[in-house]
């Protein structure tokens, strides 16, 4: 598929290379023209752009452009390019040209091993035809080149050439469309079937499908399955022809969407169904698509897997005879062979292994589940004493390796497309039954399942299936890096030194899925298959993913270096888990996305003070280090006037941020030691009266910057049991200090109003008292939350939110949690006397979470709403607290933590 990509890119910027070699004439034609009808039938597929510019640069982050450029075919386009750009006198004129105009490139066979591409492209000013027309005249004065041009039906074709080689270029011009190709067949194409316009076009099964108006699609393509095996046909060898037919078979054309992202490339779309009588899918139809389970059964050296998921295999014949009747063996066998059959169901598959060299014949597999392995090895066994085959057998591990007696069985249990097996073996391995080739394929496949080297035990396997759809009717896997000595062994020999020179851009994805799920609605007219075409590289960085355990749900990714810190949860819309920040004992701060890869990194000159701030709209990040403040963009560079230097004499302790004001800068309040304050903007500016604002005693928390009615108001709160509130220019608002009448330890809970009267701030005093002020220096209520003592300490937390909060008394080694009533929630006694901090959680009526962690031995206890311990047992987490996500939809938790150099993503169930 690697392949389809580079064709469609590189024949893209052919196209701008060449498309401003076109003479157009002065006379413009106002009737509009639907593109597709200029696309000639017999297209293998059809890709649209629109947006070039973005694509290019979705190519640069998805490193595939850096690939493309070692090709030595997109060399030649570049030196074209650059050709093009001299002669017009300017830098990028034709990919400027080219912009954000509707480009259609389609793909055609045009011969006996031959394939031809062909550009259209509209011109939409006069600026434009000027400019082409320049172009033109420079190439008819460069002696390098020959123009000339013919009528062709009407047509007026036009004819670049390079008179050293004969190569060149043929172009139309038809009512303000371009149409350009090396072939001048295709252009004569395109001018004969304008001769009939009543004809419907090759999108007409999808004339009302525009994946455009979708977010973030870079690429839409048509593909007609049914000329697939045709276009293969010009790369392999005559005898794959059939298996390649019968392949394509459940599908005629299809259309995706195409977008390009971090690791992979993803198309997504439909397909119609193959009408043909006695097609892949007039045999499947019907069936219900499944899981691939059979990870656990197949080796790390699968370079092909053809997967279907079905109910009974039987399917697959179509219900025909096994064999036919003048076959001798199968009068004999013919009652066993469809009791196996029978047996058969949920999924088979074909598998091909990775061989040292090109040379070598690719080991081939059939697997199949079975519901009763027994049944069907006794079967097995009757089948062999009938045909006379050797009782014994080879015994490779745990495993035995029996030889079967009859010829080409995978074929006559499964169907045709489980042909080429002439003298199979077989082995059962749990519930599947497997068919190899030959001895050594499945000696070596049985070598491997035995050592434990399979799929489901591979990090990067499994990564790479958690991004394919989880049921399907026809999945074909393929690993290029595995494939690639298959690839060269099944190509043409004309062929093969073409992938030789582009191994690099193939091997760059080395995962490729490409699969089909059939609707729930098959039955009725119109239903279409989805499709699902993935083209992946495992994520390379500072960390590798894997399964937290072989049966378990959730995810590890394992840092090089140890973290350093408890992970920050930053939600990504369109996704049901977050992203998440975190950083190393090396001081660099990483970024993980969803799908457990790093996506970037920062080294920081220190440990982040407090937890990283996530700015609105997710625009961006602001982070706080010991003496600097470093600003970043969703995707990791640093934003401008970052990072911010604090005075030499500063060693931040704490960070807070302002509120979002309109188009107000962000403020930045920065807490020093000797209780010392600073206030700064996103811009670097300093406010006067906080350089430094003095404090005469030790801050109990950080600070809670509000913003009440337009004005900040800053409220800090001291050990001594001392409230004050600031404004922005430092100065204190009336009726502050206030004295709660103990001394405070920890924050508080602001309720933000209209006015600062209406504005309250609740705190948790040590003797045990709750007390709630305003903002105009009252307070309001006072009362006992639970009794104290010369060695109990009271904190007040928050939920996520800031929300609502619990009150925690910890004394010696008991900790006890309150409701903001006074009742007694849960109670725990520790054996150390290490820091305990306490995270509270509310994601809504009942589903409450409650999180203590002691440091010393690195456990965290979850408690569900009903105070029941999750799990019977702590968590290992190796940080002060832990990050908690709540999806509604799948009623799931997602428990972020971390342990040595690992963060851990648990899947929760707690209802």
């Amino acid at each position: 598929m690697s392949q389809r990509v580079l064709v469609f890119f590189t024949a893209l910027l052919v196209f701008t290379a060449l498309g401003s070699y076109v003479y157009y004439r002065r006379t413009v034609a106002r009737v509009p023209v639907d593109p597709w009808a200029l696309v000639p039938d017999d297209a293998v597929l059809v890709a649209v752009t629109r947006d070039h510019p973005t694509l290019v640069r979705h190519l640069k982050e998805t490193q595939l452009w850096d690939n493309l450029t070692a090709v030595r075919y997109f060399q030649q386009v570049e030196d074209n390019l650059a050709l093009a750009d001299s002669l017009a006198g300017g830098r990028n004129v034709v990919l400027r040209f080219l912009g954000r105009k509707q480009v259609l490139t389609s793909l055609h066979v045009t011969g006996p091993g031959r394939f031809d591409v062909l550009f259209q492209v509209p011109i939409s000013s006069v600026r434009q035809y000027r400019q082409i027309r320049g172009l033109l005249e420079a190439f008819e004065r460069d002696p390098r080149y020959l123009v000339t041009t013919r009528d062709y039906h009407d047509q007026q074709l036009t004819r670049v050439r390079v008179r050293q080689t004969g190569e060149g270029l043929t172009v139309m011009n038809y009512r303000n469309h371009l149409l350009l190709s090396a072939s001048p067949k295709l252009v004569e194409d395109v001018a004969r079937r304008l001769e009939h316009p009543e004809q419907p076009t090759v999108i007409a099964q999808f004339q009302s499908t525009d994946f455009f108006r979708l977010k973030d699609v870079d690429a839409t393509v048509l593909l007609n399955q049914q000329r697939l095996p045709q276009f293969l046909g010009v790369f392999f060898r005559a005898e794959l022809g059939a298996d390649l037919t019968e392949a394509a078979g459940l599908a005629s054309k299809e259309m995706v969407q195409m977008k390009l992202a971090g690791n992979k490339i993803v198309l997504n779309g439909f397909a119609n169904p193959e009408p043909a009588r006695g097609s892949l899918h007039q045999r499947l139809r019907g069936q219900p698509s499944q899981r691939l389970h059979m990870a656990e059964v197949l080796p790390l050296r699968t370079a092909l897997l053809v997967h279907l998921g079905l109910g009974q295999a039987t399917a697959l014949r179509a219900n025909r005879p096994a064999v036919a009747p003048t076959d001798s063996i199968g009068a004999l066998t013919g009652g066993l062979i469809d009791s196996i059959a029978v047996q058969l169901r949920q999924e088979v598959a074909l598998c091909y292994l990775a061989t040292p060299t090109a040379r070598v014949r690719p080991g081939k597999l059939a697997v199949a589940w079975c519901a009763d392995p027994t049944r069907v090895g006794i079967l097995l066994g009757k089948l062999r004493r009938a045909t006379g085959a050797s009782p014994s057998f080879e015994k490779v591990g745990p495993y035995q390796l029996h030889q079967t007696g009859t010829p080409e069985l995978p074929q006559r249990l499964l169907g045709s497309l489980f042909g080429g097996f002439p003298q199979p073996v077989v082995a059962q391995v749990g519930n599947y039954v497997v068919f190899g080739a030959d001895v050594n394929a499945l000696r070596q496949y049985l070598l491997d399942v035995a050592a434990g080297e399979v799929w489901s035990r591979s990090p990067t396997q499994v990564a790479f299936l958690q991004d394919t759809q989880p049921l399907a009717r026809l999945s074909v896997l393929l690993d290029t890096r595995n494939a690639w000595n298959l690839l060269l062994r099944g190509l043409q020999e004309e062929r093969r030194a073409g992938l030789l020179r582009n191994e690099t851009l193939f091997k760059r994805f080395p995962q490729v899925a490409l699969q089909w799920v059939p609707a729930t609605n098959e039955s009725e007219a119109g239903a279409q298959y989805f499709t699902h075409l993935v083209l992946r590289h495992p994520a390379v960085g500072p960390a590798i993913a894997s399964p937290q355990t072989p049966n378990s749900t959730g995810g590890v990714l394992a840092f090089k270096t140890p973290l350093l810190g408890a992970p920050t949860l930053v939600p990504v819309s369109g996704t049901r888990l977050p992203g998440v920040l975190v950083q190393d004992t090396a001081f660099v701060l990483h970024y993980v996305t969803p799908d457990n890869a790093v996506a970037w990194s920062d080294t920081l000159p220190g440990p982040v003070v407090g937890a990283p701030y996530r700015l609105p709209g997710g625009t961006g990040y602001l982070v706080a280090t010991n003496n600097q403040v470093f600003g970043y963009t969703g995707q990791g560079q640093r934003r401008p006037n970052f990072p911010l230097n604090l005075p030499d004499t500063v060693l931040a302790t704490s960070f807070t941020v302002s509120p979002v004001e309109g188009r107000q800068a962000t403020r930045l309040l920065i807490a020093g030691g000797s209780g010392n304050l600073f206030l700064y903007d996103t811009q670097g500016r300093s406010y006067p009266g906080w350089q430094p604002r003095q404090l005469e005693f030790r801050l109990a928390a950080p600070p809670h910057y509000l913003s009440v009615g337009g004005r900040d108001v800053i409220v800090v709160l001291l050990e001594n049991g001392y409230v004050y509130a600031y404004d922005q220019a430092g100065g204190v608002y009336p009726g502050f200090p206030i004295s709660m009448g103990a001394r405070l330890q920890g924050g508080g809970l602001a309720e933000t109003g209209p006015t600062l009267r209406r504005s309250r701030v609740t705190v948790v005093t040590q003797h045990g008292e709750r007390v709630t002020f305003n903002l105009s220096g009252d307070v309001v209520a006072r009362n006992r939350v639970g009794t104290w003592s010369r060695t109990s300490t009271f904190r007040l937390v928050p939920d996520q939110q800031n929300r609502s909060y619990v009150v925690a008394r910890e004394d010696g080694g008991r900790l006890t949690l309150f409701s903001p009533a006074g009742k007694q929630l849960l109670a725990q006694t520790f054996v150390t006397s290490a820091p305990k901090p306490v995270q509270f959680f509310d994601f809504g009526p009942g589903r409450q979470v409650y999180v203590l962690t002691e440091t010393g031995p690195g456990k965290s206890y979850l408690y569900d709403a009903s105070f029941r311990l999750v799990g019977g047992q702590p968590f290992d987490n190796t940080a002060p607290s832990v990050g908690l996500g709540y999806d509604a939809s799948a009623a799931t938790y997602y428990l972020f933590r971390v342990v040595g150099p690992d963060l851990r993503r648990t899947d929760l169930k707690l209802n």
